[in-house]
């Protein structure tokens, strides 16, 4: 069984995602192994929000050398949240946001 604070690892606050969130559009880094509902019942239980639609991006880590030895920094999946029109925003977004 998975909780839900260990399908939403971090939010990810970036220029493209304090943009989304006037269109209510919050995005994580998550679990790469969790599923769409997964993220959307965990975001639920967290937040206390009603989540429309959840869309999710496999990010491979980028390659990085160090003199003659070279490897992967970790992929990760990162979930774009979308809430429903009549949902409040997410509290710990709008505080930065502001």
């Amino acid at each position: 069984m998975k909780f839900a604070h260990d399908i939403i690892i971090k939010p990810v606050l970036t220029e493209k995602s304090y943009d989304n969130m006037a269109n209510k559009t919050y995005a994580f880094i998550v679990d790469k192994r969790a599923t769409k509902t997964e993220v959307k019942s965990a975001i639920e239980e967290i937040f206390g929000v009603q989540v429309d639609s959840v869309n999710t991006v496999n990010n491979l880590g980028k390659m990085k050398r160090q003199g003659l030895h070279q490897g992967r920094r970790p992929a990760t999946k990162k979930a774009y949240v979308k809430l429903k029109k009549d949902s409040k925003g997410i509290e710990f977004f709008d505080s930065i946001a502001q």
